[in-house]
């Protein structure tokens, strides 16, 4: 009985201890989501007040 007794025990730890990692997994996932959202509009923005809606990072060089 108290093997048992034990494995419950350090199951439970196992499993209280990836809830805390899933848990700052999602904490994280939620920031880089952020964070894309706004990289994506800010990327929307610039190609907007681009002149004539071509952005100069995207265009050929001239020797193509």
């Amino acid at each position: 009985m108290q093997a048992i007794e034990e494995k419950l025990a350090h199951l439970t730890r196992i499993v209280d201890d990836l809830s805390d990692v899933v848990a700052r997994q999602d904490k994280e996932i939620d920031r880089l989501r952020t964070k894309v959202e706004r990289l994506i509009l800010r990327e929307a923005e610039r190609e907007s007040e681009a002149p004539g809606g071509v952005v100069l990072g995207d265009e050929r060089p001239p020797h193509y």
